[in-house]
C-alpha cells in the first residue's frame, strides 16, 4: 500500500512539473537591457499553436491607455493593453523548446522571428527574438508568476 502511495505521489509531481515546463500560463516580462519589469503576457495554446497577449504593463514610461503608434501592421494605432505580442509559435524539436511564430516589440514597432525554451523546471522563459536566424537576435528571461 505504501509503495502505490509513493508511486502516485511522484508521478502526480512529474505530471505538474511537465505542465509547467510549458510556455502556457502568465509571465513577467524583463527588459534585457535596462532589467526592469514591463508587462505581464498570458501565453495560452490553442490546437498545437501559442499566443500571447499583454495582461496588464507594468513599466513606468508608459501610459494608460497607450496605443502601438509605431506598429506597422494590424497593431497598429492599437491599446498595448490586451494586445497579441506573440503569434503562431508552435512546439519544437526540443521537450523545452518552441519556435516558428513572431514577436512584437512594441516599443519599436518590429516584429521579429520568435524562439521560446523553458528553464529551471518552467519557472523561467529564455524568448529570443531575431532576424534570419537565431544566432542573430537577442533574449529576455522571462519570469513565470502562474
Amino acid at each position: 500500500m505504501k509503495a502505490a502511495t509513493l508511486v502516485l505521489v511522484l508521478m502526480t509531481a512529474a505530471c505538474g512539473a511537465w505542465a509547467q515546463a510549458t510556455p502556457a500560463g502568465l509571465w513577467k516580462t524583463i527588459d534585457d537591457k535596462t532589467k526592469t519589469e514591463r508587462a505581464l503576457v498570458r501565453i495560452s495554446e490553442t490546437g498545437g499553436v501559442f499566443s500571447g497577449r499583454v495582461e496588464k504593463v507594468l513599466a513606468a514610461d508608459v501610459e494608460p491607455g497607450a496605443r502601438c503608434d509605431k506598429c506597422e501592421d494590424d497593431r497598429k494605432d492599437q491599446p498595448m493593453l490586451g494586445m497579441e505580442i506573440l503569434r503562431a509559435v508552435k512546439k519544437g524539436a526540443a521537450d523545452n523548446l518552441w519556435d516558428g511564430g513572431t514577436i512584437l516589440d512594441a516599443r519599436e514597432g518590429k516584429v521579429y522571428k520568435v524562439r521560446l525554451q523553458t528553464t529551471e523546471g518552467g519557472r523561467k522563459l529564455d524568448v529570443r527574438g531575431y532576424i534570419g536566424m537565431p544566432m542573430l537576435g537577442r533574449t529576455q528571461t522571462w519570469l513565470r508568476v502562474e
